[in-house]
């Protein structure tokens, strides 16, 4: 590591916590709509029931945090509940990524700025490189770390105290991180998928945030139509809003709702026009498959990480295709959605055999 590491300066990546999460202006959509403390969150029942714990009982010692790890798909609340924790405990956050800390250096640097007790939190942990977890071990478990001065047969190893934090990580890929990370969070916590009450108190809460007027049938609308996910219930309130005050009365109904998301190409499933265009290509143009991930990305024109990754995971929750050895397969459902006629095999019924004809 450099000498200057000893005395080092601001990066873009060190924030504190007059930063994005804990003051962000209420003009600011986003950043506006994250609740900011632990009973205005919504969801997550069992989650929010162990963190309360681990939190008051560091308050009641007066001590940081154990270290925490969310894990989770995308827009289920990992950041804003980071957040809520550097605010539940009343200290500051830096926040960081993964891919960010290239060298162990920018973790070093970010480490020696800390106060005793504040949130480091770091998205996409998985994607830490080796080397800045050899410095975040000791780190974590000792709050220290070991600088290197110098280069060749006069270098020399400093080890440095750092502020007791608590290291707050989110991953969207649990899988990929090592054993020895995971294993120093002293709470691992997986974020679910939301169900239908839970969105609409959300988009409710956000209505009032935005100043949308709200019928309880329009939050319904929107709330089903959102994946499980509180980011997409968001992000349709602020596109069907507009919708109403450009087409509309302003005030968003059913009517509305269905109506504005209609002309987004949001259909009753949720599903948008890449979801759809994906459906029809198995069904149209391969005859349902089976059909190679490859050849399913050049017939949508879209990446075969982007298919895989963002749009077949909630097509197959829904149960709309399937992924075998041979290739992609569009499921009865998903010729019924597109209100196509599934192909008959001569010769065969329509019921799938047995595992043992």
């Amino acid at each position: 590591m450099r000498e200057e590491l000893l005395d080092p300066e601001p990066g873009p990546d060190d924030l504190d916590v007059e930063g994005d999460l804990a003051s962000a202006p209420a003009e600011n959509d986003e950043a506006g709509l994250r609740p900011r403390r632990l009973d205005e969150f919504v969801g997550q029942a069992e989650l929010k029931e162990h963190l309360s714990i681990v939190l008051e009982a560091a308050r009641r010692r007066g001590q940081a945090a154990d270290h925490l790890l969310f894990a989770g798909p995308p827009g289920l609340g990992k950041t804003t509940l980071a957040g809520i924790v550097a605010a539940e405990m009343g200290v500051g956050i830096h926040v960081t990524s993964g891919p960010a800390l290239e060298r162990a250096g920018d973790l070093a640097a970010i480490l020696t700025q800390l106060v005793d007790g504040d949130v480091l939190f770091i998205d996409e942990i998985h994607r830490l490189s080796r080397a800045v977890e050899e410095v975040l071990y000791p780190a974590m478990e000792d709050f220290q770390i070991d600088i290197v001065l110098g280069k060749g047969p006069a270098a020399r190893s400093l080890r440095l105290d750092v502020p007791r934090f608590t290291l707050v990580g989110a991953t969207t890929r649990t899988g990929l991180i090592t054993g020895p990370l995971r294993d120093r969070f002293g709470l691992v916590a997986r974020l679910d998928y939301y169900n239908a009450s839970d969105l609409e108190a959300i988009v409710g809460r956000a209505a009032g945030i935005l100043g949308v007027e709200l019928h309880t049938e329009g939050a319904t609308e929107i709330a089903r139509r959102a994946r499980g996910t509180p980011r997409i219930a968001n992000r349709l309130l602020r596109r069907v809003r507009d919708f109403a005050e450009v087409r509309g009365t302003g005030v968003v109904d059913r009517d509305t709702a269905h109506a504005g998301l209609a002309v987004f190409g949001v259909d009753q499933l949720g599903l948008d026009k890449v979801d759809r265009a994906i459906l029809d290509a198995i069904c149209s143009r391969f005859g349902g498959g089976p059909v190679g991930l490859s050849t399913l990305s050049i017939s949508v024109g879209e990446p075969t990480e982007t298919v895989e990754d963002v749009y077949e995971p909630f097509l197959i929750q829904l149960g709309l295709i399937l992924r075998t050895p041979r290739g992609r397969v569009a499921t009865p459902a998903a010729w019924e959605h597109l209100g196509l006629t599934p192909p008959v095999v001569e010769g065969q019924d329509t019921a799938p055999p047995s595992l043992f004809e």
